[in-house]
């Protein structure tokens, strides 16, 4: 693994010597931009628009603007020293429990190994932290960012989460479209809580693969072959347009009996939601699927490795 930082871990009078290394690798089939005409690789160039020439790194500095089109600068030493970055100093607050914090807070995971002589003290911090049952909270400037983390324990490894500021957080009330007050139907909550039971099963990573990506290599594969590919479109699926039946497909998916002992009573399903208008309705006896979307992952920008 390659040392991304060196520092210590502070918690009151204790200094822990530490390298950290990043904990996951971005699995992204990387492709570059392709002059379609030549087959040249097409390359960003940093250009000045007033000066018309190319622009060397080190004639470039950051700059805020505080109106449009005017700049105040800092270099880069100015920006280390106000973040803190000469202390190199992961400094621990406080010491909380990990269920209390959100998922929603936290950003990329950082391994931490002992430094230098800081073996004991290293283990010291690790024991007491399994034993406590408690993960710190700390502050961190790794290049100009200042950033929240959790220090917790992955097996016998310290491990570094960076997390995100409160004010960095969105407010739910910003989403539109949420319901003021949640009204459900009662036998549709039942199907719902025994569809959901039905598909827990213990958390299990290894069972979990990007079919995306594994297509993507096979097309490339083919492609260095030269053979000519063509992708079959995603046969439609019906639109569900009763919620009850959806569910009482689903639960025969699943192999559980809706009527089972201990089940709910469906034999009226389909009665209870009528179609959507303007919609036909489902011609009785007909299968209906429930159609589930994936959630859409956010874009990633393709960063070096970096702590936020």
């Amino acid at each position: 693994m390659h040392t991304v930082w060196k520092g210590a871990i502070s918690f009151g009078l204790v200094h822990v010597p530490v390298k950290m290394f990043s904990a996951t690798e971005d699995k992204d089939i990387s492709m570059k931009l392709i002059h379609r005409v030549c087959g040249s690789n097409v390359s960003y160039i940093r250009k000045c628009p007033t000066c018309e020439v190319e622009v060397e790194w080190d004639d470039i500095v950051k700059g805020y603007e505080y109106e449009k089109g005017r700049y105040v600068l800092f270099e880069k030493d100015e920006l280390e020293q106000l973040s803190g970055e000469a202390t190199k100093t992961i400094n621990i607050l406080d010491f909380v429990a990990l269920e209390e914090i959100d998922p929603i807070y936290f950003q990329k995971t950082y391994y931490l190994s002992p430094d230098q002589a800081g073996g004991n003290a290293y283990n010291l911090l690790l024991e007491a932290m399994r034993q406590s049952g408690r993960i710190g909270i700390a502050k961190v400037a790794i290049r100009s960012k200042s950033s929240l983390a959790a220090i917790r324990i992955i097996g016998d490894c310290l491990a570094m989460e960076t997390i995100f500021y409160p004010d960095e957080i969105r407010s739910v009330n910003q989403v539109p479209g949420l319901p003021e007050t949640v009204n459900v139907n009662e036998k549709e909550l039942s199907m719902a809580r025994m569809l959901i039971e039905q598909l827990s099963t213990p958390f299990e990573p290894a069972k979990y693969t990007d079919d995306y990506r594994a297509r993507l290599m096979d097309l490339i594969q083919h492609k260095i072959a030269g053979e000519e590919v063509s992708v079959a479109p995603e046969a439609q699926k019906t639109n569900v347009l009763d919620l009850m039946a959806a569910l009482q497909a689903s639960l025969e998916a699943v192999k559980l009996p809706p009527n089972a002992p201990g089940g709910l009573d469906t034999s009226t399903a389909g009665a209870a939601v009528p179609a959507a208008a303007g919609q036909p309705a489902a011609a009785e006896g007909s299968e209906v699927v429930a159609k589930v979307k994936k959630p859409r992952a956010p874009r990633k920008t393709k960063k070096e490795d970096t702590v936020s």
